[in-house]
C-alpha cells in the first residue's frame, strides 16, 4: 500500500464540506421496494479523498447519484436522509438568490423551519460559513446549481459523458460558459490550459477533434477536464479508472493526486478494486447490500479489518496469497434488499456467523471502545466486549435510533 498523506485530519461534522447522514435511497416498482442505499453516513473534509469500495450491487453508485440528485423515478431519497454541503460562498450566494428557503438553526443546532439553506440564527447570509445547504431536500433549482459548478462527477465510461457529434473542445467552452459565463477566445483559452492540465498533447489542436479520436485513456482525461472547468470543490469519481488498463490506470490515480494537491479537491473515489482504494484513499467507507459495514483509515482497513465483508475482500486481492492454489472469492452473491433491514445482510455468506446475525441488525459501533476512528456493522465488536454484551449494545442503538416506523408507501414515495 502507498504511504498515505495526512489530510482532512479535521474531523467532526461542522468541519466537513460534505455530510452524509442516513442516507436512504429506494426503487419503488409494482413488485417490490429495493432499498439500494439504507442508512449510509459519512463526512468528507476539504482535500480529503474518501474511498467507497464493495461488489457490484453493494450501492456505492446510487450513493454518488443520490448526492449528485440524479436519482430519477421510481426511485427516490428518502425522508430523514441528509446531505449537507458546506461552502461558505456558495452559502451565501444562494442564501441571497433563493431566500424563501434560507431557514435558521436554534440554539441546539436543529433548524427552525423547512427551508434546505441553513444558517446561524442571527448571521447576515451566511457570513463566516455558518451554514449548509441540505441538498437532499433542496428543490432541483438549487440542486442543478450546486451540481457541476460546486459537486462534479466522473463517470466510469467516459464515451457516456462526451458527445460523439461535438468536438472536444465545443463541450469544453460549453461547460465553461455554463458555468463560469466564459464565451470567445476566453473560453477557448481556458479549455486549452485545461487540457493541458490534464496531459493532453498538442492541446490546442486537440479542441478540435472528436471523441472518437481519443484513446480510453485520453477521453478519461477529456472528461476530468470537463469536471475541472466548473471549478468544483467536490469530486465524485464512480470507478473512473475501471475500463482502463494498469498503466493508463496509475496515470489517471497520479493526475487525480496532483490536481486534488493544486485544488485542495475533496474527492469521494468510488471502485471494487481494493488496490485502487488503497492507492487513492484518506478513508475508506466498506458498503455492502445498501448499507456501510465498516469506516477506517485507509492503512488501518488494510493491515487491521474488522469485518468479515472486509477481510473477505482483501484476501480476494490477486497476488495476496501468493502460496494458494487458486484466488480466494467470498462465496454466493450479494442480496437485493428489498426490506428494511431486520438482521445482518452479511450473514448468509459470513465464515462467522452465528445465531444472533439472523435476528439482530447489527450497527455501527466502534471496533473498540474508545476507537472512534475505526467503526464496524457487525455483532462481534467491540472486540473487547463479550459476546452477549456486543450483541445487547447493537439490540439498544438500534431500539434507540428507531425513533419512526413510517416506512413511505409506493404510491406516496412516487409523488
Amino acid at each position: 500500500m502507498s504511504q498515505q498523506r495526512v489530510r482532512g485530519s479535521t474531523r467532526g461534522n461542522e468541519g466537513a464540506i460534505l455530510s452524509v447522514e442516513n442516507l436512504r435511497t429506494a426503487f419503488f416498482t409494482d413488485k417490490e421496494t429495493i432499498y439500494a442505499v439504507d442508512g449510509a453516513s459519512f463526512d468528507l473534509q476539504k482535500g480529503e479523498t474518501i474511498g467507497i469500495v464493495g461488489e457490484s450491487g453493494s450501492g456505492k453508485s446510487v450513493t454518488a447519484r443520490s448526492i449528485m440528485g440524479l436519482i430519477e423515478s421510481p426511485g427516490r431519497v428518502l425522508d430523514g436522509s441528509s446531505i449537507k454541503y458546506r461552502n461558505a460562498d456558495a452559502v451565501e450566494r444562494l442564501a441571497e438568490e433563493f431566500s424563501g428557503e434560507v431557514t435558521y438553526r436554534d440554539g441546539n443546532g436543529e433548524p427552525e423551519g423547512d427551508g434546505c439553506i441553513v444558517l446561524d440564527e442571527g448571521a447576515e447570509g451566511a457570513a463566516g460559513g455558518r451554514g449548509y445547504i441540505d441538498l437532499a431536500h433542496a428543490p432541483k433549482k438549487i440542486v442543478k446549481r450546486t451540481r457541476g459548478g460546486e459537486i462534479a462527477m466522473i463517470f466510469q465510461d467516459p464515451l457516456s459523458s462526451l458527445n460523439p457529434v461535438y468536438t472536444v473542445g465545443n463541450q469544453i467552452k460549453e461547460t465553461l460558459n455554463l458555468h463560469r459565463d466564459l464565451s470567445g477566445t476566453n473560453a477557448t483559452d481556458e479549455a486549452a490550459e485545461l487540457l493541458e492540465a490534464v496531459g493532453i498533447p498538442d492541446a490546442r489542436m486537440a479542441l478540435n477533434e472528436y471523441p472518437h479520436q481519443f484513446s480510453g485513456g485520453q477521453r478519461q482525461r477529456v472528461v476530468i477536464a470537463m469536471a475541472l472547468a466548473c471549478d468544483p470543490e467536490v469530486l465524485i469519481c464512480d470507478e473512473p479508472t475501471t475500463a482502463l488498463d494498469v498503466t493508463i490506470q496509475a496515470q489517471i490515480l497520479d493526475l487525480l493526486d496532483d490536481i486534488q494537491d493544486e485544488r485542495d479537491l475533496a474527492i469521494v473515489f468510488i471502485t471494487h478494486d481494493m488496490g485502487v482504494i488503497s492507492e487513492i484513499s484518506d478513508r475508506v467507507n466498506v458498503m455492502y447490500a445498501g448499507e456501510i459495514v465498516e469506516t477506517a483509515p485507509a492503512e488501518t482497513l488494510f493491515l487491521d479489518p474488522a469485518h468479515p465483508y472486509t477481510r473477505g475482500l482483501l484476501e480476494s486481492i490477486p497476488g495476496r496469497n501468493p502460496d494458494a492454489e487458486r484466488l480466494t472469492t467470498i462465496e454466493g452473491d450479494v442480496p437485493t434488499p428489498n426490506q428494511p433491514a431486520t438482521q445482518c445482510r452479511f450473514a448468509p455468506r459470513c465464515p462467522e456467523e452465528f445465531d444472533a446475525c439472523t435476528q439482530v441488525h447489527p450497527e455501527s459501533v466502534e471496533s473498540s471502545d474508545g476507537a472512534t476512528d475505526h467503526t464496524v456493522a457487525c455483532l462481534l465488536y467491540p472486540e473487547d466486549r463479550s459476546r452477549e454484551d456486543a450483541v445487547s449494545l447493537h439490540e439498544r442503538r438500534g431500539r434507540d435510533g428507531d425513533e419512526t416506523d413510517d416506512e413511505p408507501t409506493r404510491t406516496e414515495a412516487q409523488r
